[in-house]
């Protein structure tokens, strides 16, 4: 099924009357939208799909025609019917999908034999991991075809966010492995008191903060459980605080952070410093949860067969690198196993135990990318090789191999500018913007103006008016004082200041409205009272206001 993106209208295009090395061609010899084809996953256990109904409905809105293998979206909740109504064909084998479809989205790497069935020329987009398969490499460029491997987007470009599909699905994996282990844990994750005695929290450690261990960080803290986490990035351990763990530092100083938003190999010094501090964590902790894996590379070894053994019975071990061999010296791929009392769970299809979640997320991911390469919206994609992340991602354009790409010229970071001449200092302080304290000499002559203009004002004015004249030149003083002594940075704690000086403005209102009636003094006057009454209401509003920004304020910190 094709969109005429000029006309609106839909049309389909018998499958059969298309050849594999044929486009789709319009009456008028004009180039007609392409067809993008959704197969169903082959791969043992795979319950995703590439795309589900919702995004079917925007690729339609893009110019292209939508193709989806009979089944395809079964194990992830998404019926033919479903697509159907989005606006999608469905197709009845996978041969008649692979050779129907000028574009096709994939999950998992393509099998030789659904290489073997791609049409000449074709293009696919999804997982392909070039550097470990060679030999599929080689047989899509034999096809002539164009492959856009997601699994290569430059991560470090931020405008990629939206396409990264290994984010996204780390984030997923992450989340149920918590589940995973809760549900082979034998107590709450939450602490409980109830009449039948207490429950203590559990305590949960994580090997790794990246996407996937931050994902399971959220996770555990939200169901209760006491979250401690530990990675060789020293950057991310007020992220790990941020979500509600505590970051335990390896004793050992050396700087993790790796190219493309992953940790390097460390020392073989850092390494058995973290070792023992993996030790110490088995021994306390009730449920470990390792994500230590770099694409292309073994999984290191963090967890010993010592370590499960020094393990509390009844503990769990979530190893979310089981794929290339494990985290844990006694992982079994693909299987949950109890050793020395400890579970330890080695599934590699965490994400397909969330089909409909992932499958909607990767989904969106190539969406995204579609978007970049069908910016015109007219249903045919466009590689630009210009655009560091289309290359990044292309390797294979039309038969010839093009991966590894070249390296990404990132902007020069801006010079720093010249440090600015100091100003020299400046004397008699207070005159010019100076935020330091006055001098001693400057502080004397001040105070000896200020007791001659006191002594004058004592000499002629009258005994009434001197007392409260003394409590307002020493408020003047003490605040002025108070603030010039604060630093910028704490400047807002100074609210409490202004509230103080608003309940003596209060008091002194109370004091007009209710004062001592006497022979000499008599009752106030109207004006007399009706300043004193709106002293009250405003200073009222201002301490209360003062207060609750304060503690609006203090709750920030707060968990």
């Amino acid at each position: 099924m094709a969109v005429n993106s000029r006309s609106g209208i839909r049309r389909t295009v018998p499958l059969a009357c298309r050849g594999p090395d044929a486009a789709p061609v319009s009456n008028q010899g004009k180039v007609m939208p392409q067809v993008i084809g959704v197969p169903k996953e082959t791969a043992a256990g795979e319950k995703r799909v590439a795309t589900v109904p919702e995004v079917v409905e925007k690729l339609i809105k893009l110019g292209f025609g939508v193709m989806v293998q009979s089944g395809a979206g079964d194990a992830a909740n998404c019926s033919d019917d479903s697509y159907r109504a989005a606006g999608a064909q469905i197709a009845a084998s996978a041969a008649e999908l692979w050779s129907g479809a000028d574009i096709v989205f994939k999950v998992g790497v393509p099998t030789a034999d659904e290489a073997g069935l791609m049409r000449e020329g074709g293009t696919l987009l999804g997982f392909v991991w070039p550097a470990q398969n060679p030999d599929l490499m080689q047989q899509l460029a034999a096809k002539k075809a164009t492959v856009l491997a997601i699994d290569c987007l430059p991560r470090v470009l931020s405008r990629a966010q939206k396409m990264d599909a290994l984010t996204s699905q780390a984030g997923v994996a992450g989340y149920r492995a918590v589940i995973e282990a809760a549900n082979a844990f034998g107590r709450f994750f939450n602490g409980q008191i109830t009449a039948a005695g207490k429950v203590p929290p559990a305590k949960v450690f994580i090997a790794g903060a990246g996407v996937a261990g931050l994902a399971a960080i959220g996770t555990a803290a939200g169901l209760g459980a006491i979250v401690r986490a530990n990675d060789t990035r020293a950057e991310v351990a007020d992220q790990v605080v941020s979500l509600g763990g505590e970051f335990v530092k390896v004793d050992y100083e050396e700087e993790g952070s790796g190219g493309g938003g992953y940790a390097k190999v460390m020392s073989e010094g850092f390494q058995q410093a973290q070792r023992e501090m993996y030790a110490k964590q088995a021994r306390e902790v009730d449920v470990i949860i390792t994500t230590a894996l770099i694409p292309g590379k073994p999984a290191p070894r963090l967890i010993t067969a010592e370590m499960v053994q020094s393990m509390k019975p009844g503990s769990v071990i979530v190893d979310m690198a089981a794929e290339r061999g494990g985290n844990c010296e006694l992982t079994e791929p693909g299987r949950a196993v109890v050793k020395h009392g400890v579970t330890i769970i080695g599934y590699t299809d965490l994400n397909s135990r969330l089909a409909k979640q992932s499958s909607t997320l990767y989904a969106t991911n190539l969406f995204r990318l579609t978007e970049e390469l069908c910016k015109t919206k007219d249903g045919v994609i466009n590689v630009n090789m210009e655009d560091d992340a289309i290359r990044g991602l292309t390797v294979v354009k039309e038969g010839g191999i093009t991966w590894p790409p070249p390296p990404i010229q990132l902007p020069a970071a801006p010079p720093k500018p010249a440090a600015a001449a100091k100003p020299a200092e400046k004397k008699g302080h207070g005159h010019g913007g100076s935020s330091e304290p006055m001098s001693a000499k400057a502080l004397a002559l001040l105070f000896g103006i200020g007791a001659l203009a006191f002594w004058f004002v004592g000499a002629y004015a009258p005994p009434a008016f001197l007392g409260h004249f003394t409590v307002f030149v020493l408020a003047c003083f003490v605040g002025y004082m108070v603030v010039w002594n604060v630093t910028p940075a704490l400047h807002t704690p100074l609210m409490s200041v202004t509230n103080a000086i608003s309940s003596i403005i209060c008091i002194g209102a109370l004091v007009q409205v209710a004062p001592p009636v006497t022979e000499a003094v008599g009752r106030p006057g109207a004006w007399i009272l009706g300043l004193a009454v709106a002293g009250i209401v405003l200073t009222t509003i201002n301490m209360f206001g003062g207060f609750a920004v304060t503690r609006r304020m203090l709750d920030m910190f707060r968990k």
